[in-house]
């Protein structure tokens, strides 16, 4: 599978504050990643970086195996990092064979574009009337219309109602399933298991996972347990390999699993131990529950 783009060790400062903390991750074609994290976490900065928008600080970014210039790779990228802007007095249609003009490709990519934002029956009226949905509809079908290896998206459904986000995220499955890349930032957790493979998880600028979004909800679970002598509980658990983070939550002990093992195992392990459990409950940790763990504690500036 070939690589669409790498960052490597990327960084960038705006002062003081780190916007871009060392981040690395890799691309590959045919995937749709998500760079998911709250506001202010880098995820605009970054996207900036790569689109040669922003200027970097340290580290370093490569597409297409980095056998051309960035001027040069970026006419095989699609972007929407902004909010639309099109002439208002000027129909869907004509506005995308501006865009056509400027970017200096076929006007016949117009209809195509049209089609896949299902705006083709729209495409004589004009701009100013659209829906907020519509225009950011109209966007994508703009940054399709060179035909983009890969498509890149900066908080494709933000401001829009609960029809306009199911919209946009049915187009971009619908864009993907036809073989073109895309990366999406977002705050928004359902829209990256909803719409993306792969998923960076970014707090204050650092990544904090990397990988498929499958692989972030294959965890083993948690148990919460009680006994009538809770620090003997804490030891023998913190003494056995079968659990990694122990902490302390009311009067319950809260333990990550570290592999597969099932409630009536468990509560033979710690008989065995010496520990006669009052209270045991275990269960799946969920992909929200796993994200707000990670990007818990973010107090730092603004900055996208």
């Amino acid at each position: 599978m070939s690589t669409i783009l790498e960052i490597k060790n990327l960084t960038k400062k705006f002062g003081k504050l780190v916007a871009v903390n060392d981040l690395s991750f890799s691309i590959e074609k045919g995937n749709v990643y998500g760079i998911l994290g709250p506001n202010g976490s880098g995820k605009s900065t970054t996207l900036g970086i790569v689109l040669n928008v922003v200027n970097k600080t340290a580290g370093d970014f490569a597409w297409f195996g980095g056998n051309t210039s960035t001027h040069n790779a970026l006419k095989k990228v699609g972007a929407i990092i902004e909010s639309p802007n099109f002439y208002p007095y000027m129909t869907a249609k004509q506005n995308l064979e501006l865009v056509c003009k400027i970017k200096g490709v076929p006007v016949t990519q117009v209809q195509k574009a049209l089609k896949t934002v299902d705006l083709l029956e729209r495409q004589n009226d004009k701009f100013k009337g659209f829906s907020l949905g519509m225009k950011q509809r109209l966007a994508i079908a703009s940054a399709l219309l060179n035909d983009p290896e890969i498509l890149i998206l900066d908080e494709p459904t933000n401001g829009l109602d609960p029809q306009g986000i199911h919209q946009i995220r049915e187009i971009i499955k619908k864009i993907a399933s036809e073989g073109t890349t895309i990366l999406l930032a977002s705050h928004l957790l359902d829209e990256v298991e909803k719409v993306c493979s792969h998923v960076v998880i970014l707090r204050k600028g650092k990544s904090l996972y990397v990988g498929s979004v499958d692989g972030m909800n294959a965890s083993f679970g948690f148990v919460t347990m009680e006994c009538a002598d809770m620090e003997a509980l804490k030891k023998v658990l913190e003494a056995d390999t079968n659990f990694g983070v122990i902490k302390t939550e009311g009067e319950k002990i809260v333990a990550y699993l570290t592999k597969e093992i099932d409630a009536a195992s468990l509560n033979k392990l710690l008989f065995e131990k010496g520990i006669t459990l009052s209270h045991l409950v275990k269960r799946k940790e969920s992909l929200e529950e796993q994200f707000l763990e990670l990007t818990k504690n973010t107090t730092n500036p603004t900055l996208n």
